[in-house]
């Protein structure tokens, strides 16, 4: 305290010319209509100003929250998609009576940690088992398709990603749905995929866009990428060819896990199935 007052004795004569000039600044604003006009303004642009700043900041903190909220939604949405459901139909007396069943279920999670620059890539989300998640399930994102469920705890599941060299998924050509498989490229770049054993009776083009087939994990359409050359196998038998991925699976953030509900009975049916062969 004693340190202040010495302060304050030692400088008086400056504090005294800051209270005066403020005081009269203050005066002159009050009384003169312009000036106080363009105080106002001025000062409004400076909180205004501030106040976008601040905004911005408290928009980036929510960031997250706001991606989580969209994700959600979107999983909702694709819930509701005419994909999504079964069509459960019975003829009456001529009369078609439909009856939509959900089929596919879609549960959203985030990418934890991610691989592209291996031979066998993985994907780890934040959601498992006590979310509804198993084993064996497919895996996409809004641009398309991603990889298969491969191993699953409570709160976790780590993803078989198509950048995988055992990964392989049904799929067909868009325009005249000829079918073959989608699997990663032999040069393993993470942005090429390889579209083999189509039928050569196929007329593909370049551009043309490549899909899921409904054969296999996920539901028919789900996009994979689009045909960026074209090759013939030994002997002419079938076509293979280059697939420039819809992915970027090094900017992805998050999946939407695809939960199949007629899946345990038809795979119990193809099993009794393979029992009589």
């Amino acid at each position: 305290m004693r340190n202040l007052l010495i302060f304050i004795t030692k400088y008086n004569a400056f504090f005294l010319f800051v209270i005066f000039e403020v005081s009269a600044l203050l005066i002159y604003i009050k009384y003169n209509s312009f000036q106080n006009a363009s105080f106002i303004n001025s000062s409004n642009q400076v909180t205004g100003g501030l106040y976008a700043r601040i905004s911005e900041f408290k928009s980036y903190l929510s960031l997250k929250d706001n991606n989580d909220a969209l994700a959600l939604e979107n999983a909702r949405l694709r819930n509701q998609l005419k994909s999504s459901l079964y069509a459960d139909t019975l003829n009456k007396h001529r009369v078609v009576d439909t009856v939509y069943k959900q089929q596919y279920e879609y549960i959203v999670g985030r990418v934890i940690n991610n691989s592209t620059n291996r031979a066998n890539n993985y994907i780890t989300i934040n959601k498992g088992s006590k979310q509804g998640i198993t084993k064996g399930i497919g895996v996409i994102c809004s641009a398309g398709l991603v990889g298969k469920v491969v191993f699953v705890s409570d709160h976790f599941s780590v993803i078989q990603s198509l950048l995988h060299k055992d990964s392989q998924f049904s799929a067909m050509l868009a325009t005249n749905k000829e079918i073959g498989y989608i699997q990663w490229s032999d040069e393993f770049n993470p942005h090429k995929g390889l579209l083999r054993d189509v039928s050569n009776n196929a007329v593909p083009k370049v551009g043309e866009k490549v899909v899921t087939s409904g054969y296999s994990l996920f539901p028919e359409g789900i996009p994979i990428g689009t045909i960026s050359s074209l090759k013939t196998k030994g002997g002419g038998v079938s076509l293979n060819m280059d697939v420039a991925l819809a992915v970027d699976f090094t900017k992805l953030q998050y999946v939407y896990v695809i939960v199949n509900k007629f899946a345990a009975e038809q795979t119990g049916l193809e099993a009794q199935q393979k029992k009589d062969e």
